[in-house]
């Protein structure tokens, strides 16, 4: 066979590998139940996040 020709198989079985393995990934993660949704913290509060800014882009995000 050419070398294109063995590349080619090659590459195409490496993909079918990581899509099988994704399907069982989703699959397994899909077993764990109904999801909870994340609970509300003070990290959704304006004032907290303005604290990891710069002044003069705390004031550019405020206004």
């Amino acid at each position: 066979m050419e070398r294109g020709k063995i590349v080619a198989i090659i590459t195409g079985a490496i993909s079918i590998l990581l899509a099988i393995a994704y399907l069982i990934i989703v699959q397994l993660l899909d077993f764990r139940g109904e999801m909870i949704p994340a609970p509300v913290s003070q990290s959704l509060d304006w004032g907290y996040w303005m604290g990891y800014f710069y002044p003069g882009v705390a004031q550019w995000l405020i206004t």
